[in-house]
């Protein structure tokens, strides 16, 4: 790679219904070079105000699963280095400063994970498991790819170095019960359909215990106690997720017998 040219940055965003968050991420990332958006058809708003944003290409694409979902979109890249940041995700002005002052480094690392602030209702969760949470965000997509054995909580494998970036993401992932109660659900039910293809069974066992054990292990261990009613919802929450999995997947299992 040439480090004497200024390196380009596609910025990748894959949304269904982010009316509520799309715009103002639009306007936060106006420093990239290309952004580009795939949408799996939403039917709010979300289209109209990406399609108002003329520096933006907007694709629509049939939604499997997160995985492939981002897969696609990294092919549609033009530039080597990636920024893909969710719709509820924003950056702060000491961020985009590091992510560009970082891919003209003269010797990159392939991938880079950044921190992120969970935002419970516009005010920080300062535990409940989230107080370490990183992900990979930017990296250079010849050396990178999403695997395809994960449908949910996608895992980017990276050929080689991988280093940390100083500042945070801000993640507004919880607006209000309702709407989160419906993301983790839907991740239950895709890390049911996941596991189905690894051929992995439910219980009745699994189905109580371990949602019992993550709620008690980011309640206590990960100290979501200390969020107060912040902390048993979002606790509450994972736990539920956990149980959905185990539901759908028993479902799953008894009519792939059928």
């Amino acid at each position: 790679m040439n480090t004497t040219e200024k390196q380009k940055l596609s910025v990748l965003i894959i949304t269904l219904n982010e009316e509520l968050h799309i715009k103002s991420l639009l306007e936060d990332i106006d420093f990239a070079d290309e952004i580009i958006v795939v949408d799996s058809y939403s039917t709010d708003q979300t289209v109209p105000i990406i399609a108002s944003f003329k520096n933006v290409r907007l694709i629509q694409h049939q939604f499997i699963n997160y995985t492939s979902q981002r897969n696609f979109a990294l092919d549609q890249a033009s530039n080597e280095w990636i920024l893909f940041i969710d719709a509820d995700e924003r950056l702060t002005p000491d961020l985009k400063t590091e992510i560009i002052a970082t891919i003209n480094t003269k010797s990159p690392d392939n991938a880079y994970l950044i921190y992120r602030t969970f935002m419970f209702k516009n005010r920080k969760l300062r535990f409940s498991g989230w107080q370490t949470d990183k992900i990979f965000r930017l990296f250079n997509k010849t050396k990178c790819r999403y695997t395809e054995d994960r449908m949910v909580h996608e895992k980017l494998i990276v050929d080689g170095p991988i280093s940390i970036l100083k500042n945070k993401l801000i993640h507004f992932s919880y607006s209000n019960y309702e709407d989160y109660k419906k993301k983790m659900y839907q991740y239950g039910i895709l890390k049911a359909s996941e596991k189905l293809k690894k051929g992995q069974q439910s219980s009745r066992l699994l189905m109580i215990f371990h949602p019992v054990y993550t709620f008690l292990y980011q309640f206590l261990i990960r100290l979501g106690f200390l969020d107060g009613l912040k902390g048993v919802t979002i606790c509450y929450l994972n736990a539920y997720s956990i149980f959905i999995r185990y539901k759908e997947l028993q479902k799953l299992t008894t009519s792939s017998r059928i």
